[in-house]
């Protein structure tokens, strides 16, 4: 299903009305910054992907390749365009992206997708860091699974102010790392202990 999903085109949308605006980060460290416009139509097309999600699995899916189409419609309008997956592929290119770009521009977008309440299944947090003898480092946009509306005891699954559930239950929490592929194609999204572990596609580098 994943590969399909991977398969899957950004729809050619062609909106005349800007529907919102996210400042993406480049050149390494956000560098350089740039304002995206997307269209109401473009906007809408997301939320229409994100709407087909049946499950917290399924939306996870889906929004990998949600991120994918926004990196790749926002490299129409900047240097994006010219990122490649990992750091080498696209070493001294102007538009290319490391972690904390990457970690800074798909927290931007996902906090747009909760604002326009197209998460269902999962809430925004803050970027997350991994690091490996206290000098590789790499970050990443960060989700959490939203615990079920109502639990055994009929209760509803309040967020606790520790980041969990008022019922005590330690709420799921995930990694969405778009930095592993080139401009356009869709973020890798990991459970956060496997990703803290290292885990992530094998591109010939562990960490940037």
């Amino acid at each position: 299903m994943l590969l399909l999903l991977a398969g899957l085109a950004a729809p050619g949308v062609q909106g005349v009305r800007a529907g919102e605006a996210v400042t993406v980060c480049y050149n390494y460290g956000c560098l350089s910054e740039d304002e995206v416009l997307y269209s109401e139509a473009q906007m809408l097309a997301v939320g229409d992907l994100l709407g087909d999600a049946q499950s917290a699995v399924h939306e996870r899916a889906l929004l990998g390749v949600a991120i994918g189409w926004m990196l790749g419609w926002a490299g129409r309008q900047t240097p994006i365009a010219a990122d490649r997956g990992g750091n080498m592929a696209d070493d001294g290119v102007y538009g290319r992206m490391d972690c904390i770009d990457h970690a800074t521009t798909t927290t931007r977008l996902l906090r747009l997708l909760e604002r326009r309440g197209a998460l269902h299944f999962h809430r925004v947090l803050a970027p997350v860091r991994r690091a490996r003898l206290l000098i590789f480092e790499h970050h990443a946009a960060q989700v959490a699974e939203l615990p079920p509306a109502g639990g055994a005891d009929g209760t509803i699954g309040a967020e606790g102010a520790d980041g969990g559930t008022a019922s005590g239950a330690e709420e799921a929490r995930y990694a969405v790392d778009s930095w592993f592929f080139d401009n356009g194609q869709p973020a890798v999204i990991l459970p956060l202990d496997r990703w803290l572990a290292g885990d992530g596609p094998d591109i010939g580098v562990a960490y940037d």
